[in-house]
């Protein structure tokens, strides 16, 4: 088998589908507006896709393909299914004339034909992809510590609407969020790799932001990859350290391990890119329709993220794979598997 799956023993799921399709509609309809609310949000609409060598689709750690098609009506133009909307939203941020504290979010659907498929990774990626202007002065590391705890804020406050309405779904995130640098983290586990650190820390304090992905660390390696042209992973922050950016990551107790609920972060300055670009050796990139943008001032500074939809509705469902609350396509000895085990893929 090319995939890894985790049969959680005795797994029998707390809803039946029906009751889960009810479920998920009213979770994401409580999360999307408490996020807008907290956030100030407009929400508006996204592509699918964009036009290929425009620079606007994230290359997210750089080696993923997306998934094109050539485009009948414009011979010779292709386009690529998003990846994610990381940089379409701030140029949208930019043409839609938003003001500092204001900002934008949308539903964000996309294809990821390289994604290795297991209990929280499908070809199929939604999510409620977020952007909001800044001030210079709001590009620190205590600004993004704020909007990460608005963001959890709302996680708390979901975990409460559900237990509500499905008493059996008992509440479990810890009253506050850890901050933890990931070189403080290389430092308190330096034999362990990244993904072994991030299980050590979310079974200690069960809800943590991890903060400075992407940059290199004291051992010379990254704790996982970002794109160089929209997080700032280089940008000091005080104690030798760098990165005005993170995720926030749960403890989910039914498969055991630590959970990515969202990945955000402070976007890159003209400055800040330029460094970043040369340091992947990408500064090829700087001649895109996206890049010219941002270094003729035609968009707006900003902070910006995604927050997993199907993740968000697995955690406080409880569901063991994320195929309970997505229909994408599995592996048939996956399929086969799920079924023996009592896991009902939609």
């Amino acid at each position: 088998m090319s995939y890894n799956l985790i049969i959680p023993p005795g797994y029998k799921p707390l809803l039946g589908v029906k009751e889960t399709e009810r479920a998920i509609k009213e979770l994401k309809d409580f999360f999307e507006l408490n996020l807008a609310t907290e956030l100030n949000l407009s929400r508006v609409t996204a592509p699918l896709f964009v036009r290929s060598g425009t620079g606007i689709n994230d290359d997210l750690n750089g080696v993923e393909r997306p998934a094109s098609f050539g485009i009948k009506e414009m011979d010779g133009v292709r386009a690529e299914f998003v990846q994610s909307l990381a940089k379409w939203k701030r140029m949208a941020l930019g043409e839609l004339g938003f003001e500092s504290g204001y900002g934008l979010y949308t539903d964000m659907n996309a294809i990821r034909p390289d994604e290795q498929l297991d209990n929280t990774h499908s070809l199929y990626v939604d999510q409620w992809d977020w952007e909001r202007v800044i001030t210079p002065g709001e590009r620190n590391l205590e600004f993004l510590k704020k909007i990460v705890r608005k963001i959890y804020a709302i996680l708390k406050r979901t975990e409460h609407f559900i237990y509500e309405r499905y008493p059996a779904i008992r509440p479990e995130l810890p009253e506050e969020i850890t901050f933890v640098h990931s070189e403080e983290l290389l430092a308190r586990h330096p034999a362990l790799p990244p993904k072994e650190r991030e299980m050590e820390l979310l079974r200690e304090c069960r809800a943590a932001f991890i903060i400075g992905i992407g940059g290199q660390l004291a051992d010379g390696q990254i704790h996982d990859g970002r794109a160089p042209d929209y997080d700032d992973w280089t940008t000091p922050t005080g104690e030798g350290r760098r990165g005005l950016n993170g995720d926030i990551f749960i403890w989910n107790p039914l498969l055991n391990c630590a959970f990515e609920l969202s990945s955000m972060g402070i976007r890159v300055d003209k400055e800040t890119m330029l460094k970043q670009l040369e340091i992947r050796g990408c500064t090829e990139r700087l001649k895109l329709l996206w890049h010219q943008k941002l270094l003729n001032g035609q968009m707006p500074l900003s902070i910006g993220g995604g927050v997993g939809q199907s993740r968000l509705c697995m955690y406080y469902l409880r569901k063991a794979h994320v195929g309970e609350i997505q229909a994408s396509i599995w592996p048939e000895e996956m399929i086969a598997a799920c079924r023996q085990h009592h896991i009902p893929l939609l």
